[in-house]
């Protein structure tokens, strides 16, 4: 039997890990910055801004709740793209992202 191979990463190696350079891309037209990986939810919520959704119905505000992209509460239209799960996208330099109401889809008058 062979003797386990050595892991290249180890937990302290990763908490002393440094990241890239921060980048930027917008959110309603305002500027955020991000560290590479870091994903949408995560970089809107080192900022502060804790919703970017409303509900169908009601208009009730929405952002990240589950953050493992099961509860699809962080919808968001990313790139033109709506229905966008922020807390797994990660941020790239100069995506768009916009405030989503409701399905994303209000020109389909559905």
């Amino acid at each position: 039997m062979r003797p386990p191979r050595p892991r290249p990463r180890t937990p302290a190696a990763l908490a002393a890990a440094t990241p890239g350079p921060a980048h930027t891309f917008e959110f309603d037209g305002r500027v955020i910055p991000a560290l590479p990986g870091q994903s949408i939810a995560a970089a809107l919520w080192a900022q502060g801004i804790l919703a970017w959704r409303t509900t169908r119905v009601g208009g009730r505000p929405r952002g990240a709740f589950c953050g493992i992209g099961a509860c699809y509460d962080c919808l968001a239209t990313v790139n033109g793209h709506p229905n966008q799960r922020t807390c797994l996208l990660p941020a790239e330099p100069g995506d768009s992202v916009t405030t989503q109401e409701g399905h994303g889809r209000a020109e389909l008058a559905v």
